[in-house]
């Protein structure tokens, strides 16, 4: 299971190095900002003010720009981390049917490694390299806001990452269990990515119309909010169990599929 799990990360790494090469640059160029943004946030706060509040409340940019929670929200929580997120996800998790489309499968299966611990290998190595790119993310807010002023709650900060982390894992336990019951990388990946993206729209267009509201709870994207946790430290516990609740119950199905799953078909 070590040589599985080894082999799973020696060839993820490049996705992972570019992945958490875009969040470094990403995360840490948008914190350099913050103190420029912070001086003239009365100015953007004139200007956004012509947009509808729902729609700001939709890219998380509820209150004032300059607080932290905004900030950080609204730029690198709502913006960069569902996005890259979903890509290494879906990229990792769906290797499964890439590789079962490619006959690559049927190398390490036919040795004496049980399914189970060879998919097992697979999803903690999703899970180590989505901690990798959340780590990367956190790392380069922090190692900016220690040129910057003025500083932001690294414990906080910390906080926020846990729970980013978690929602990677999420769309990584649900790719995973695609990827396992098509084995098919393209069925697998362009379902996982439609659901997301659908979930993304769904809460955009709850936050617009009152009718549909309580739709938006059907979105994973309606537990991603990290404002009140930055601001003023109160962690979504409640959220961040959903999402581990979600990857687990993935991956477990996952499993259970896979052991019987007819790899010819």
């Amino acid at each position: 299971m070590i040589s599985a799990f080894l082999l799973d990360l020696r060839r993820g790494r490049m996705l992972v190095l570019w992945g958490g090469v875009v969040a470094v640059l990403y995360a840490g160029g948008i914190t350099l900002f913050y103190p420029s943004i912070l001086e003239n946030a009365a100015a953007y706060e004139e200007l956004l003010k012509v947009y509808p509040k729902e729609l700001m409340a939709a890219f998380g940019m509820e209150g004032s720009i300059g607080d932290p929670g905004t900030f950080l929200n609204g730029y690198v929580f709502q913006f960069l981390w569902p996005l890259l997120a979903a890509i290494v996800a879906i990229l990792l998790a769906t290797r499964l049917a890439a590789d079962a489309e490619t006959g690559f499968l049927d190398l390490p299966l036919s040795t004496r490694l049980p399914r189970l611990r060879y998919l097992a290998a697979a999803i903690a190595g999703q899970v180590l390299a989505m901690a990798a790119l959340a780590a990367l993310t956190i790392g380069a807010i922090v190692a900016v806001d220690l040129f910057i002023e003025p500083d932001f709650p690294i414990d906080r900060l910390v906080l926020s990452g846990v729970h980013a982390l978690l929602f990677g894992l999420a769309i990584a336990g649900v790719s995973t269990l695609l990827a396992v019951i098509f084995l098919d990388r393209g069925k697998a990946g362009g379902l996982a990515a439609g659901i997301l993206i659908a979930m993304y729209l769904l809460n955009v267009l709850a936050l617009l119309s009152a009718d549909i509201a309580e739709l938006g709870r059907l979105s994973a994207f309606r537990y991603f909010d990290l404002k009140p946790l930055i601001d003023a430290g109160s962690y979504p516990l409640a959220d961040s169990l959903l999402y581990l609740a979600v990857a687990l119950a993935g991956w477990l199905l996952a499993l259970w599929a896979f052991r019987r799953r007819d790899l010819a078909a």
